[in-house]
């Protein structure tokens, strides 16, 4: 949170104080009205506000801050112009944004062909503003057309109060080649009033946790801490006294495991140049000198071909559990995807040669050219779909491709034997996804090939070089995770393998020696869905060409991370509630969870 000064005001002007209990408090208002405007700065995680506190409105008059039962006066300039207030509440609303909207919508508003409909340039966004209310406080199904395409999906309710759904359509409404005048927080009110939800606290009240699954026999299974804003990776020196959570905008959170306390140890903001674009952090270790590598994509748009600016910033050690500062260690650039297809450079790991390892996704669904111009239209490059290494002693790192043809490898691990597997996310096409053995000097095939496919998915998809061999993923021969009573490589389409962890000695016989895979979920409309769930994957044969795959723990709000932190302790991360692909709820911030084997009674 961010504080004006009581003399001078300026806008998101920072003062900062001791670990004091702040209150905000804005006398113009009662009680009932009262709101906070900077949500991506929550510091007190049980509701209460912490170090900082933002003072961004125009329009606000007085303001008391109350810090320790003292109060004091701040006062703010009595109006500003309607230009300056639609500027404030896009800027606000771009935050709120790419917490809850990136995800389907992406950072550039093109959505997902056929899949998630654009927001840039829409007809339907602007043509009816109620309309545009209501898909966000009520949620969206059914088929509709956005721009001359058909779109037949759903959208769950999102889940902000009356103020942050008007921030938020003010931003979408003048950006991504858009133009229109701002929405109010009464505007919205009156509109809710007659939704299926008529207040914000009746969509609160209908999403809330889910109760937690069965535990596997031999162990416990329990809720460490419910999180404030959306995880995507988890990190820890291994002992089990806490974890750290990495956000999409590179904070990072610490969680003491005993209590569930949480917090903010490393802000994003405090070390990502913002100038290069918005950031998506996917990819956090800490080393074993207790420095965090961290992983940031921007998607940087001052080139006439935009593109991925990749950064991983590696903190100075851990001093009494605070990380002091975050410098660039490596950077470079390739063009951004042509369209929802960046998945960026993610996941981070040390390897059994004590060099460093990173997984760069595909920027492209499968080599297609796009139409965009904007976005370069000759499929993939050279730092692409692969697995790259890197040396951790070098003042100046250079990349070494491991390993090519992996389309996202967005979790790998490594067993007691050093070999190393992969998680890899597959294409629209219904192709299985895939969980591979990487071996250097490797190819797994795309985009010219996915799982056992001989033939093309898509008329685009290239021919194959001459004489190149594609290794072939890790046939699941059931009896869960898509075999159907025959083997499939590996998983169900559109499952969304994620994070992945080894289990050794720590663990019973009947985990010892296999793997655990998150699946995200399908984002797709299927069928039936798939994943929302943590697998076991136990190989067989000494070349590990084939296992046998079993659910451990479902439904679970698409787990995302998987974490391994003291001795027989397993940690989840599920980014959201959602235990199902079903449009009527929306994704809120989800929780860690701890797996654990069972003591022996004394």
């Amino acid at each position: 949170m961010q504080s004006a000064g009581a003399a001078g005001f300026q806008p998101r002007a920072v003062t900062r104080t001791l670990a004091h209990r702040l209150e905000w408090r804005d006398p113009v208002r009662t009680s009932s009205e009262q709101t906070f405007r900077d949500t991506s700065d929550r510091a007190g995680f049980d509701g209460t506000f912490l170090l900082t506190i933002v003072a961004d409105v125009p329009s606000l008059r007085v303001a008391a801050l109350t810090i320790a039962g003292c109060v004091l006066q701040i006062t703010g300039p009595a109006s500003a112009g309607a230009a300056d207030e639609l500027a404030l509440q896009a800027r606000r609303g771009k935050l709120l944004y790419l917490q809850n909207c990136v995800l389907c919508h992406q950072s550039s508003g093109q959505g997902s062909a056929g899949i998630f409909p654009p927001l840039a340039n829409s007809d339907f966004l602007m043509k009816d503003k109620k309309r545009s209310i209501l898909a966000l406080v009520q949620g969206l199904s059914g088929p509709i057309v956005v721009n001359g395409k058909s779109y037949d999906g759903g959208m769950p309710p999102t889940v902000l109060d009356d103020e942050k759904v008007a921030d938020v359509l003010t931003f979408v409404r003048n950006n991504f080649g858009n133009s229109g005048d701002a929405v109010s927080s009464e505007e919205v009110q009156k509109t809710r009033s007659g939704s299926r939800f008529p207040t914000y606290q009746a969509l609160v009240e209908a999403n809330k946790f889910p109760a937690l699954p069965k535990a596997p026999e031999g162990f416990t299974l329990r809720e460490v801490a419910r999180l404030p804003d959306h995880g995507t990776r988890l990190a820890s020196d291994g002992q089990g006294r806490e974890l750290y959570v990495l956000g999409l905008n590179g904070d990072i959170t610490r969680v003491e495991i005993a209590s569930g306390q949480l917090t903010r140890i490393l802000r994003g903001r405090d070390y990502i140049d913002q100038k290069k674009g918005s950031p998506s952090s996917v990819g956090v270790m800490l080393d074993p000198q207790k420095r965090f590598y961290i992983v940031v994509d921007q998607r940087n748009e001052s080139h006439d071909i935009i593109t991925n600016d990749v950064t991983i910033f590696r903190t100075t050690r851990l001093q009494s559990g605070e990380a002091l500062e975050a410098k660039a260690w490596f950077q470079t650039s390739y063009p951004w995807g042509i369209g929802p297809f960046n998945h960026g450079v993610g996941h981070i790991a040390t390897g059994p040669d004590g060099l460093i390892y990173v997984g760069s996704g595909s920027r492209t669904d499968g080599n297609e050219a796009g139409t965009d111009k904007r976005f370069y239209q000759g499929g993939e490059v050279p730092l692409t779909a692969c697995i790259w290494r890197l040396d951790p002693k070098a003042e100046r790192p250079q990349i070494q491709i491991f390993a090519r043809g992996l389309r996202n490898p967005y979790g790998f691990c490594w067993d007691d034997k050093g070999r190393m597997f992969a998680t890899d996310n597959g294409p629209d096409a219904d192709a299985p996804e895939e969980l591979n053995r990487i071996e250097e000097g490797k190819h797994y095939g795309f985009p010219y090939q996915f799982a056992d496919w001989t033939k093309k998915p898509y008329a685009y998809t290239p021919d194959a070089p001459p004489a190149v061999e594609f290794a072939r993923p890790v046939s699941n021969l059931g009896p869960d995770g898509g075999y159907n009573g025959k083997p499939i490589y590996t998983f169900d389409p559109h499952s969304s393998p994620a994070g992945i962890v080894y289990l050794g000695d720590d663990f019973p016989s009947g985990f010892r020696e296999t793997f655990l895979v998150t699946r995200f979920g399908n984002l797709i409309k299927t069928p039936k869905d798939a994943g929302f769930d943590l697998l076991q994957v136990r190989l067989e044969g000494e070349k590990a060409e084939a296992a046998r795959i079993s659910t451990v723990l479902a439904p679970l709000g698409r787990p995302l991370d998987v974490h391994l932190a003291g001795k027989g302790r397993i940690y989840i991360l599920e980014y959201t509630r959602q235990t199902d692909n079903k449009p009527d709820l929306p994704m809120l911030p989800g929780r860690i969870l701890e797996l654990a084997v069972k003591q022996p009674s004394k």
